[in-house]
């Protein structure tokens, strides 16, 4: 029988957190999904890997026997991955908004042209992961924007910084303004990202910079389109400076705000892995691209 290392990765991580809520979070997935993936691969095997209650997820005997040979699989898995990927040239690069990457796409053709025998695949992911594919193991590294949930088991580079501002609906009583100030903001309706996306959410709703003003979210979107959409409806959100430059919408304007900490973007990398002299040249090159942005 085959079973789907996606849904071993889940079990692992709700055995992990002891519960969904927290499985969910770290995977950057909606609970009632993770719930279906667990119940499938629950199905798959014919017996029940876990005994829910009101406090949690509890392993049972199959489970504990399951969660004990897991972790080495998976790490199996990924060394193949790896050695296929290298046996066929190929570096994943994951990235969330053209802001972020910047000038790469000049640096990955410098590399292409200096390594032929390399193939450089950019993943766009949306703001439903804000680990841009390194948490589901989808690439080998990640242009991101800090902070986000999971950071902390991965190799992290910080860049630079870039300051925030809001995206207003054209109509809206501010849109004429040269700086708007963030406290004239904490009673309109923000467009948020999901929940599950923990600190990168809170980041983007600035939650620490509202003095304990309580957050009204009148959108939650994870992709440009739709996040312009509902600012185009009514709503707000801050953006960073970069959003003026590579996105447009018609009814939406971008004002600078005061009162907001910056955005930070990095290199980020699994910890751990088997080092890949290419990889390592392309990051470097990337970093220090956008380090001179």
């Amino acid at each position: 029988m085959d079973v789907d290392t996606r849904l071993l990765r889940y079990f692992t991580a709700v055995a992990e957190e002891g519960s969904l809520t927290g499985a969910a979070q770290k995977l950057f997935v909606s609970q009632p999904a993770l719930t279906k993936q667990i119940r499938r691969l629950e199905d798959d095997l014919g017996v029940p890997l876990f005994a829910r209650s009101r406090s949690g997820m509890a392993l049972t005997e199959a489970g504990r026997v399951l969660a004990a040979r897991v972790p080495a699989l998976l790490d199996d898995w990924d060394e193949a991955v790896q050695a296929t990927g290298r046996a066929a040239r190929v570096l994943r690069l994951g990235f969330l908004d053209a802001g972020a990457v910047g000038a790469v796409h000049k640096v990955i053709a410098e590399f292409r042209q200096a390594q032929p025998e390399w193939r450089v695949e950019l993943r766009q992911f949306d703001w439903s992961d804000p680990s841009a594919g390194l948490a589901r193991g989808e690439v080998d590294a990640a242009v991101v924007r800090l902070p986000f949930p999971g950071q902390e088991g991965l190799n992290v580079r910080e860049l630079f910084v870039e300051e925030r501002g809001v995206l207003l609906p054209a109509r809206h009583p501010l849109a004429n303004s040269g700086t708007v100030e963030f406290r004239e903001l904490w009673d309109e309706p923000f467009v948020a990202a999901g929940a599950e996306t923990g600190a990168w959410r809170e980041h983007w709703l600035a939650a620490e910079e509202r003095e304990g003003h309580p957050v009204r979210a009148g959108a939650v979107t994870s992709r440009p389109d739709e996040w312009l959409g509902a600012v185009a409806a009514g709503c707000v959100a801050l953006a960073p400076a970069s959003t003026a430059r590579f996105y447009a919408h018609p009814d939406v304007v971008f004002r600078p705000v005061r009162g907001v900490s910056p955005s930070r973007v990095a290199l980020a990398r699994p910890k751990g892995r088997t080092r890949e002299a290419a990889l390592d040249e392309l990051l470097e090159a990337i970093a220090q691209q956008l380090s001179r942005s």
